[in-house]
């Protein structure tokens, strides 16, 4: 019974809401978590009322979920009740005055300079795949790319000679971001002389970063690739692909870019996704201060 309710529920999605087969799967997972709780407490979800909700979404709460996770689960059951509303299953909807928990957003790690210039220090260069993970890297960092758009970086999103590369983001969106000097000569090295050596496969050779057997790389392969070289560097920060990203716009940020600038570059949609970085920076400028401004000195 419950399974047709779900069926149901993912062909609103789909045909009426014409949902993102992520946002799908995401709603559909939120809709059996809700199922499921109300069967195990012998209660109806199809009876449940917003005190019976709350307590729903304190349960999980309880498993130590984050805010952010609860926000997006809360979404998933307004979606769930309003679909079951509009067919005619419940009469009122009472996930319409279900709270949606505050989220306190988290600082990201970052990495300095020199922890870059280390991670970088250890690459083999003797190795073809070297000379591949350095441009990985690099245009992590110079670029500020989300490791999908690194990995879905075609020949042809590349314009050496404006040094800009073309990025398909998210929802497809599509933006141009400038590649700097250091990052520009990794990505021509490894292009011209790396890249050659590895076999082609019709289907991927349009994509820049292929893997050993000529296929495109994997996000997987990438978060290996950064937890590798950060270990042999002695970093102990739990270093992953988008710190790389989070290390770019901080130290833009830090050395005076314009806000928006910075927004365009990472394709925010929203200017307070990317303030986040603002907090980064001010956490930096009042070292500057506490340790160099005279009245402060000890």
């Amino acid at each position: 019974m419950y399974n047709e309710y779900l069926k149901s529920f993912q062909k609103y999605l789909l045909l009426d809401k014409r949902n993102s087969p992520n946002t799908i799967d995401a709603y559909l997972r939120d809709a059996s978590k809700l199922i499921n709780y109300f069967s195990g407490i012998n209660k109806s979800f199809i009876s449940a009322n917003l005190y019976d909700l709350e307590q729903f979404v304190s349960f999980l709460s309880e498993l130590g979920l984050e805010s952010s996770t609860l926000a997006r689960i809360i979404s998933g059951i307004r979606a769930f009740y309003k679909f079951l509303q509009e067919e005619e299953i419940i009469e009122d909807n009472p996930a319409e005055q279900l709270d949606t928990p505050k989220i306190t957003r988290k600082l990201p790690e970052i990495l300095s300079i020199e922890e870059i210039e280390q991670i970088l220090s250890v690459i083999d260069l003797s190795k073809f795949e070297g000379h591949r993970n350095k441009a990985i890297i690099e245009v992590l960092y110079g670029c500020g790319l989300r490791v999908s758009e690194l990995i879905n970086l075609k020949m042809m999103d590349y314009f050496a000679d404006e040094s800009i590369l073309r990025i398909i983001g998210k929802g497809d969106k599509e933006r141009y971001v400038p590649i700097g000097s250091k990052a520009k000569n990794a990505l021509y090295y490894y292009i011209e002389y790396s890249r050659p050596h590895y076999p082609m496969v019709t289907q991927y050779q349009q994509y820049i970063f292929l893997n050993r057997r000529g296929k495109k790389l994997t996000r997987e392969m990438i978060f290996i690739i950064v937890k590798d070289y950060t270990a042999k560097a002695g970093i102990q920060k739990n270093v992953h692909p988008h710190t790389f990203r989070h290390s770019f716009a901080t130290h833009l940020v830090e050395n005076g870019a314009d806000l928006f600038a910075v927004q365009e570059m990472l394709g925010h949609s929203s200017i307070t996704t990317t303030e986040i970085y603002t907090h980064v920076s001010m956490s930096y400028l009042r070292d500057v201060i506490d340790n160099f401004h005279p009245r402060n000195k000890n």
